[in-house]
């Protein structure tokens, strides 16, 4: 399936229907009037978030959503039906965007079955026996029907996951999601191997959270250089961020802050996100220097350094029960013997 994190779609509620002009004219009735039923209200558009989608790449291909219109009103009193509603499904975590400036957010779905009436349908017009009254027994007017919204809007999607991965290209990402979760990203001997972001699931103490891997970032990614920016929305919901970095290539300070700057510039709050910077790649190298970079990245601004191998999983236990201390505990957890046990809340903290 092919990633698609943005679509342009146009929508549009459904037009009430028009009321009727109609007269009773029964054999045997002694007095006849108007009978002219109402028309029914237009069909709404509304937006539901559902599980089990991650991209938007369905609204390539059907980019226009119109809601059914109202039925006619007809005689004998009788209204016409109103329009079903359109419910346009879309992925956990899609923002609706006004197309004029394409900043202002109308919408945002972050829960699954979270439903929003987004455009509401027309309502029907008025029959002619509506406007019967003593002074006017025949009236002839009625009331087309309320012409339902329209617009054009953007589909914005913003991948929900607890922990982000950031870092210059060929920091081993890749192969780290791959080795914690059950994710088959491809891992290459080049720039940019990731193209699109990948979703994992982590399993670490019978706890369980999602970890997203986003493209890697190189200096001027928030000008537009190598893939940009752009996926960097994609962890802005992110409760902790995992900077790696590859020990055996740039300069470890260097690459840090190149990556913390590019955060800064996009803004969105990701420069203020509790950070974790993994140094990877330990394998490759001996002791002392592992020893040496990790206290220039502290003397550099990093709260803790963790050595890792993303792929001999040297170091990853003690980096995932960092991460964990900073998502939401569950209340309770339960026992192979059916008991029930409280969680501990007691934050994690280095040693």
């Amino acid at each position: 399936m092919h990633f698609l994190d943005q679509a342009k779609i146009y929508v549009r509620a459904g037009s009430g229907g028009p009321g009727a002009v109609s007269f009773r004219r029964e054999k045997y009735v002694e007095y006849g009037g108007p009978d002219g039923g109402n028309g029914g209200k237009g069909g709404d558009i509304v937006f539901e978030a559902v599980a089990g989608l991650n991209t938007l790449i369905d609204f390539r291909y059907t980019q226009h959503f119109k809601a059914p219109r109202g039925g006619h009103g007809m005689g004998k009193n009788r209204n016409g039906a109103g329009g079903n509603d359109l419910v346009v499904k879309v992925p956990v975590g899609t923002q609706i965007i006004s197309d004029e400036d394409r900043e202002t957010v109308l919408a945002d779905l972050t829960e699954a079955g979270q439903r929003v009436v987004f455009l509401e349908g027309g309502l029907g017009g008025r029959g002619n026996a509506s406007y019967k009254t003593s002074t006017n027994r025949a009236p002839r007017q009625h009331q087309p029907g309320i012409t339902g919204e329209e617009m054009w809007v953007w589909l914005r999607l913003k991948l929900l996951a607890d922990a982000g991965l950031v870092g210059l290209p060929n920091a081993g990402k890749s192969t780290f999601i791959n080795k914690i979760t059950n994710t088959k990203a491809k891992v290459g001997d080049y720039a940019f191997t990731t193209l699109r972001p990948q979703l994992g699931v982590v399993s670490h103490k019978g706890r369980e959270f999602v970890l997203a891997d986003i493209p890697g970032l190189i200096e001027g990614a928030a000008d537009g250089a190598g893939v940009g920016d752009r996926f960097l929305g994609h962890i802005e919901r992110c409760r902790v961020l995992i900077h790696l970095i590859d020990v055996h290539g740039t300069d470890p300070v260097e690459a840090m802050d190149i990556v913390e700057a590019e955060l800064e510039a996009y803004g969105g709050g990701l420069d203020e996100k509790p950070r974790l910077v993994a140094l990877n790649k330990i394998d490759l190298v001996d002791a002392e220097l592992v020893e040496a970079f990790s206290r220039e990245l502290k003397e550099a601004g990093a709260d803790e350094v963790f050595p890792i191998s993303g792929a001999s999983g040297a170091g990853i236990q003690a980096l995932l029960d960092a991460v964990i201390s900073y998502l939401p505990a569950a209340t309770v957890t339960e026992r192979p013997d059916g008991e029930r046990e409280e969680q501990d809340d007691t934050p994690w903290s280095p040693i």
